[in-house]
């Protein structure tokens, strides 16, 4: 039995692509539109330049994030979410409403 077979549901693999701490904050990030590199690094509070980097570069290989380089003077780069990226961004949205609703129960119990 290979590794698809052995999937109980979709959230391996869904998880593959978002999986560990920065990925789908990254991903919100671009939820209304295209956002230049120092501005993700704004609004991830906490990531390092380093983290960052590696997780766009792999958002890219998944084909959820889309990179655009223009080339002018200084240099702009954005990343946008693909259509793949945002059908994702989507199924974030129910997730980012119920932290919302339990922050403060979540917080008690890490407190402990």
């Amino acid at each position: 039995m290979n590794e698809q077979q052995q999937c109980i549901c979709g959230l391996v693999p869904a998880l593959a692509v978002i999986g560990g701490k920065w990925k789908a904050l990254i991903l919100w990030e671009m939820n209304d539109g295209p956002v230049r590199f120092g501005e993700l690094k704004r609004r991830v509070q906490g990531i390092s330049e380093k983290m960052l980097i590696q997780a766009l570069r792999e958002l890219e290989a998944d084909g959820v994030v889309h990179r655009e380089a223009f080339h002018q003077v200084p240099p702009k780069v954005e990343y946008s979410a693909t259509e793949f990226g945002a059908s994702l961004n989507a199924v974030l949205e129910p997730l980012c409403r119920w932290g919302e609703q339990h922050m403060e129960r979540i917080a008690a119990f890490q407190r402990e």
